[in-house]
């Protein structure tokens, strides 16, 4: 429509709005031109404001429906939904529970209590200040530790224990005074000293897929680490505060039965790597009885801690008999 013949339309338009006239229908071609507005359905009682209302209020009850079907959840039979588990009266060596309990698997972390073992074997100076190279940081995974860092062997052994700290491992084996290769040898030794079966070692960390054990010896592990009253003192720490010759350090404890505050903790050591997924050994006292704790190969970390939960509710119900 050229300007020229838009003028008549223009007037025409302005002589309906100067008569009052309420209504106004613009030519056929101008109606084409406008797109039409989408259609919007309310709710028959609701003023159009209500609709977005309506609708979170649905995804709201949705989401809740969600949380209360995860909540009732029901754990798998045999209580736990790690792959292996075992519960052991601490006093007595009686297996109170076992779930594939004998099946000799990846334990990651949990190495660690016999490298701390064989370490303090050696009557080491804790105050002795160290230096972290790059030997020990190269593959070791995350750390806190930085390269030409000093610290003490004290300090080394509560980040190995307490967050389970590669590099600090790795510097309490080099600073341990015996060649690697005889370091792990007596770890093996120590294990059958112990009776530890089904226990083998190939590194000090547990990074290594080859350090496997299973569940029972696992216990029994945890209860000869918890024996030494250094290792028990570091295991019951929520945190640890010290300073390197640099800066300052916190090291909290990955153990989250010490923040529970549920039991009386008397040990405990944490593992993870994929081929083992995630391991926790723990010893709690409760209503009079102590206990060892087990599960490997969990399928999160909090599950772990939900797994040994429940265990220890089972193994100490008025109802309990021992399983397998």
């Amino acid at each position: 429509m050229s300007r020229i013949s838009r003028r008549p339309w223009g007037a025409m338009l302005l002589a309906v709005v100067l008569a009052g006239s309420t209504t106004m229908v613009p030519p056929a071609d101008a109606l084409e031109s406008v797109p039409a507005a989408p259609a919007i359905a309310f709710p028959d009682d609701a003023a159009p404001g209500a609709f977005q209302a309506a609708a979170t209020t649905k995804k709201k009850k949705k989401t809740t429906a969600k949380k209360r079907r995860r909540t009732r959840r029901a754990p798998p039979p045999g209580g736990v939904y790690a792959r292996n588990a075992l519960v052991m009266d601490a006093q007595t060596g009686e297996v109170l529970y076992a779930k594939n309990a004998d099946r000799v698997v990846p334990i990651a972390s949990l190495s660690k209590l016999m490298t701390a073992m064989v370490f303090l074997d050696q009557k080491p100076d804790f105050d002795r200040m160290v230096e972290i190279t790059r030997a020990e940081i190269n593959g070791g995974g995350h750390t806190r530790l930085r390269r030409g860092e000093q610290l003490r062997l004290g300090d080394l052994l509560h980040m190995s224990l307490m967050c389970s700290d590669n590099v600090a491992t790795r510097v309490l084996v080099r600073e341990s005074g015996l060649p690697f290769d005889e370091f792990i040898g007596r770890m093996n030794r120590h294990s059958v000293e112990l009776g530890l079966a089904h226990t083998r070692f190939a590194e000090s960390t547990g990074l290594d897929e080859r350090n496997v054990s299973n569940a029972e010896d696992c216990a029994k592990m945890l209860r000869a680490a918890a024996a030494n009253p250094v290792i028990q003192d570091i295991m019951t720490k929520r945190t640890h505060e010290f300073r390197s010759a640099t800066r300052p350090h916190t090291v909290v404890n990955t153990n989250r039965l010490l923040v529970y505050g549920r039991y009386d903790v008397r040990g405990g050591k944490t593992g993870y790597i994929n081929e083992a997924g995630y391991c926790f050994v723990t010893w709690v006292r409760t209503q009079g009885r102590d206990l060892v704790a087990v599960v490997l190969g969990a399928p999160t970390a909090a599950t772990r801690f939900a797994d040994v939960v429940r265990l220890v509710q089972r193994t100490t119900a008025p109802t309990f008999a021992p399983s397998e």
